[in-house]
């Protein structure tokens, strides 16, 4: 059986399509990958402040104020290392 993406690759001639609607096509695929990685990144951050904070049951649907204390500073020390390091990458793009 094929894939949907060989079935759909062989449904589609990009050589017919305008230059204008390549560059849109490039464009959204570009939007959907950066969609993508920051679902992961969400994903990631979910998972590594979870398994670290939350360490007993949760019995009356919230974190108790220990877990919540964790959770929150798990989540601004995650997103201070990415904003490190994205602006790392940015001055390294700007040096070159």
């Amino acid at each position: 059986m094929d894939s949907p993406t060989s079935s759909l690759e062989q449904n589609i001639d990009l050589s017919k399509l305008s230059e204008n609607d390549k560059k849109e096509l490039q464009q959204f695929i570009v939007n959907e990958s950066q969609k993508a990685r920051i679902q992961q990144s969400v994903h990631s951050l979910t998972d590594i402040c979870w398994k670290k904070c939350v360490t007993g049951t949760i019995r009356s649907g919230k974190l108790d104020r220990n877990e919540e204390t964790c959770a929150q500073n798990c989540v601004d020390r995650f997103l201070d290392a990415n904003m490190t390091v994205i602006r790392h990458l940015d001055n390294m793009r700007n040096q070159s």
